[in-house]
């Protein structure tokens, strides 16, 4: 009912992407020019250039040939379930006839829920390595053939757990941690890790470093990290609950995207918050199709299913 009341219509979702696009109004993306008239058929012509654009040209809904309503709808719907959604539900929600349409939106979705520029991590952060997958013969401590290593970022306030960040990883090199941890933990910030020798040179990157020896310690691992364990924890917990474990390791990092939007905003009640934020960002999302999500490897993965 709130949605309906909102959105009754295409011009008012027009209207809304429209001013989010252009909140100080009408700008050219040829020219910049702010001086335009809108044809009958929606298109916005420039006085300046004689470009012509649409207001979903240039965003998350470029070209696209449903409702733009539609596409609100599955906005609506995925930021309201509490423990995520899949493109089987995005379907029988919207009536899609194709899957396909469903998990290409999803995915589009999923990219915008992140914004490029967001801030980092601050404080004192947990780092910690995890892996997603089923079990692996002959294989020994953080080696893994065909398992996805996930670097984890959880800030500690308090007893509590600030905000996030997962990425997955090659390999537990220093080569691909410590990259992790500059672009997700802003310098002069202390990181908490294991005893793991990758984490070694953080003070030299300008970081303080307060590393638990698990084996001297005496203590399990989730003791010592009890933030990126829980993490970790709910994070497999949601790839296998709502998604089955249907995740290809080519697009895991995409759906750790989603997880992480969720999880920072697990305290939030009011869902239109959220209805915006990722409208906010897919205004701002370059144009991607369903050939290049396909294309398109993940971050740090094969491209090989996960072993569940």
């Amino acid at each position: 009912m709130e949605f309906d009341e909102w959105f009754p219509s295409e011009e008012a979702c027009e209207a809304y992407v429209q001013a989010l696009r252009w909140p100080g109004g009408f700008r050219c993306p040829n020219c910049g020019a702010g001086d335009a008239w809108r044809r009958a058929r929606g298109l916005w012509v420039c006085r300046n250039c004689s470009g012509e654009t649409s207001v979903t040209s240039g965003t998350a809904f470029h070209k696209t040939r449903r409702p733009l309503r539609d596409w609100f709808r599955a906005m609506w719907w995925l930021t309201s379930q509490k423990n995520g959604a899949s493109a089987l539900g995005l379907q029988r929600v919207l009536g899609l006839g194709s899957y396909q349409t469903a998990w290409t939106w999803l995915h589009k979705l999923r990219r915008a829920m992140v914004r490029p520029a967001r801030d980092r991590l601050h404080g004192e952060v947990e780092v910690d390595e995890t892996y997603l997958g089923g079990l692996e013969e002959g294989v020994h401590g953080r080696e893994t053939d065909h398992k996805a290593l996930i670097v984890i970022a959880a800030e500690i306030r308090g007893r509590g757990t600030g905000r996030v960040r997962l990425r997955t990883v090659p390999d537990a090199s220093s080569s691909s941690l410590l990259p992790f941890v500059q672009d997700v933990v802003d310098f002069g910030s202390t990181v908490v890790t294991d005893g793991w020798r990758a984490y070694a040179r953080l003070p030299e990157l300008g970081y303080g470093h307060r590393l638990h020896n698990v084996k001297d310690s005496g203590k399990q691992a989730h003791e010592l990290l009890p933030r990126v364990h829980r993490v970790a924890s709910l994070m497999k917990r949601w790839v296998l609950g709502t998604h089955q474990g249907a995740v290809s390791a080519k697009h895991l990092d995409y759906y750790l995207d989603e997880f992480t939007f969720r999880f920072n905003r697990r305290t939030s009640s009011h869902r239109g918050l959220l209805f915006y934020r990722l409208m906010q960002q897919a205004v701002d999302l370059d144009p991607i199709s369903y050939r290049d999500i396909v294309a398109t490897p993940g971050r740090a993965s094969s491209g090989s299913d996960l072993p569940f």
